[in-house]
């Protein structure tokens, strides 16, 4: 589908931080100038008075509104997979995580409203991401070196994903009410969210949300097993046979003409969440409390000796609370002052049947402050501090990782300076972390300084610019600690607690062109890592699962991103709108050969005709074949869907009230994620027919 695109111009990081929180009610003076984000497709701006732009972060894009409701599913990594250079791990329908240029867990930062989302999605792909889409107001992806600016773990770049739990503005209604009604084919499922907004008086906002979504195992195209595992399965069957196991071959038999469903995949999902705001001229303080639970099957690597099917799920939930606050500091050197800060208990069990293998704990808080600083002579800049503490712990029989603290604090400023047709921006970020395995009397400390610098020159509607970038980040506890078999992901996991901080320098060269009637970006892109620190599959097999090591070496990535959106013309009271989106990533690791799981090329078209109270959308996706692979990492067979969408607002675009209907991957075509770590057992949805009913008022 035609994406929003979102234009960022902050001038500092403060500026960035809170430009990426605002929510549509909350400029009310844009809304009523332009057209409200539930609605509109066309760009959205979000700025503040000390906000010009913010030009380092050459590729930015959000998904809102409409877009937003015909894509929600349960988890944030499929929602965003067409737009440019994002990806997804697509480890099950319960757990999917955004894979940014061929990067994921550690490398990419999934924000809530600025800050981390403090859960455990990053530790390990089977892990789910404790946002609701349901509840959520915009999802953004930000690209580009700049994303250091978040911390060295950013350098494949961020998604911020926005709420309404901590208002930022006093409702005009009475009452504000959001509602979002959807089912899905492919999976029965049925979901429902909503929330509501009281202004309790002239500068008091309470705020309510709740969703609640349920699916049956998924309906897929084309057969359960890739075509290497089929015939893995075909030689199990026949050895089998020969050694008089009639049921063992048969069962083998059952896994190569499984198709059009997905065993144990089904999800449960239910939020609930309560906030409240002070708002004044001087600035505003608010709260939230949230509570996001999830249960959810685990499709298991097969064992082709026995049936078809899988026992193992995960039962997870996260407790929440989150802080906001800003003042006003006048003219002097300081303009704003803000506090973001969030504290998360969050538990996950991995089960067996009914039996609890291994539970993960997880407590942390995570802060920042940031000072902006007030324009002088087009000259603009933000400093501040960010800082975070996590007890984590796994217990149980197949506890993979010991319990581990980890501490980590980062200072940063950004500058930016214009003149003329000329921008620049400087960035600089000192962290420090520390990470501590109590049980094994292991601690290690990493100290990274990143910096950036971009430029970037206007020439009418067209803008050229480069960016370039240092980046540290240390190893995750995962990365250093873990040493056992891991259930959900059915493999045995080996870390190196010698592993050196992991750095590379960066660079993009962009262009992009914004006028009436057509829009194009495009980004080349580069990073060169001097340790890259990677999950290697060896081959051998331990505990009757397949080992995987962490190690370090050198590494190069590049790519290229392209977007455009072409005006037709018009007829018949519709706008028709041409579209496209291009991207490639290829990355190799030095004396080993390519890296693991990088999305090949990709290709997305769209037509569109738009009018008031009607869109009509068809486009197709070509992915190639991926047979650039890592060494024991089956190849990736490329596949074409075919998708249409209808957007139906029976009151037209000034009320907000729409009725959408997609039918998705309309060919029933067999598609697997190059990206996704259970990709030869865990193919995308088929054939599927959605419809979504969304109300705001």
């Amino acid at each position: 589908m035609s994406l929003p695109r979102i234009a960022l111009y902050p001038v500092s990081l403060f500026a960035l931080s809170y430009a990426l929180t605002v929510p549509v009610f909350a400029q009310q003076d844009a809304v009523n100038a332009g057209e409200d984000d539930f609605h509109t497709d066309k760009e959205i701006v979000v700025t503040a008075p000390y906000v010009e732009r913010l030009d380092i972060l050459s590729g930015t894009s959000a998904l809102s509104g409409e877009k937003l409701a015909a894509e929600s599913q349960g988890q944030i990594g499929d929602m965003l997979t067409q737009i440019p250079g994002v990806s997804a791990t697509s480890f099950s329908p319960g757990a999917s995580r955004p894979v940014l240029r061929g990067f994921q867990g550690n490398r990419v930062a999934v924000l809530t409203d600025g800050i981390g989302n403090i859960d455990a999605s990053n530790t390990s792909a089977d892990h789910a991401v404790t946002i609701d889409a349901l509840t959520t107001e915009r999802i953004e992806v930000l690209r580009g070196p700049a994303v250091l600016l978040f911390g060295g773990q950013a350098v494949g770049g961020a998604v911020n994903v926005i709420d309404k739990r901590i208002p930022r503005a006093v409702p005009q209604e009475a009452v504000h009410v959001d509602a979002i009604l959807g089912y899905s084919t492919a999976s029965d499922e049925y979901s429902g969210g909503g929330s509501i907004d009281l202004p309790i008086s002239t500068r008091f906002v309470a705020h309510v949300d709740g969703s609640y979504r349920k699916s049956s195992d998924l309906r897929i195209g084309g057969f359960l097993l890739s075509p290497e595992f089929r015939d893995e399965a075909l030689d199990v069957s026949a050895d089998e046979a020969a050694s008089g196991n009639l049921t063992g071959a048969a069962n083998a038999r059952d896994w190569v003409n499984f198709r059009g469903r997905l065993p144990n995949s089904g999800v449960e999902t239910w939020s609930f969440g309560a906030g409240g705001a002070f708002i004044d001229d001087g600035g505003n303080l608010g709260i939230s409390f949230n509570i996001y639970d999830t249960a959810y099957g685990i499709p298991e690597r097969p064992d082709f000796s026995e049936p078809v099917g899988g026992e193992v799920s995960i039962d997870l939930r996260q407790y929440r609370f989150d802080l906001r606050g800003e003042v006003e500091l006048g003219d002097g050197l300081f303009d704003k002052a803000r506090i973001r800060a969030g504290y998360a208990d969050y538990t996950h069990k991995e089960l067996e049947g009914s039996e609890i293998g291994t539970t993960f704990f997880s407590k942390a808080i995570e802060a920042r402050l940031e000072l902006t600083q007030n324009e002088r002579g087009g000259w603009r800049g933000a400093t501040g501090l960010q800082f975070q503490t996590r007890d984590f712990e796994a217990v149980g029989d197949e506890a993979f990782i010991p319990p581990t603290r980890s501490n980590q604090l980062g200072l940063f400023t950004l500058q930016e300076f214009s003149l003329g047709n000329l921008d620049a921006e400087v960035a600089i970020r000192f962290d420090h972390a520390r990470l501590e395995a109590q049980t094994l009397a292991i601690e290690r400390s990493f100290n990274n300084v990143s910096a950036a610098f971009g430029i970037g020159y206007n020439i009418g509607d067209l803008k050229i610019g480069t960016n370039i970038s240092r980046t540290g980040r240390a190893p995750s506890v995962e990365e250093l600690f873990s040493n056992g078999p891991h259930v959900a992901t059915q493999s045995f996991e080996v870390g190196d607690p010698t592993l050196r901080s992991e750095r590379s320098w960066n660079g993009e060269l962009y262009a992009r062109y914004d006028s009436t009637r057509f829009d194009f970006t495009t980004t080349l892109y580069t990073n060169r890592f001097g340790s890259f620190i990677f999950e290697n599959d060896t081959g051998n097999i331990v505990d009757d699962l397949p080992e995987f090591v962490y190690l370090q070496q050198k590494a190069r990535v590049w790519g290229v991103e392209t977007e455009a959106s072409a005006q037709l013309g018009h007829a018949a009271g519709f706008d028709f709108v041409v579209d496209g989106v291009a991207d490639y990533t290829r990355a190799t690791i030095t004396g080993i050969g390519p890296a693991p799981r990088i999305p090949p090329l990709r290709l997305l078209g769209g037509l569109e005709l738009q009018s008031a109270n009607l869109d009509l959308r068809g486009e197709v996706e070509w992915t190639d074949s991926q047979n650039r692979t890592a060494s024991f990492e089956n190849p990736t067979d490329g596949f074409t869907m075919v998708n249409a969408a209808l957007t139906w607002r029976p009151f037209g675009r000034d009320k907000n009230i729409s009725l959408i209907a997609a039918a998705n991957n309309i060919f029933d075509v067999e598609a697997r994620r190059a990206a996704s770590f259970t990709k030869d057992f865990v193919a995308l949805a088929g054939r599927d027919f959605r419809v979504t009913a969304r109300f705001s008022f």
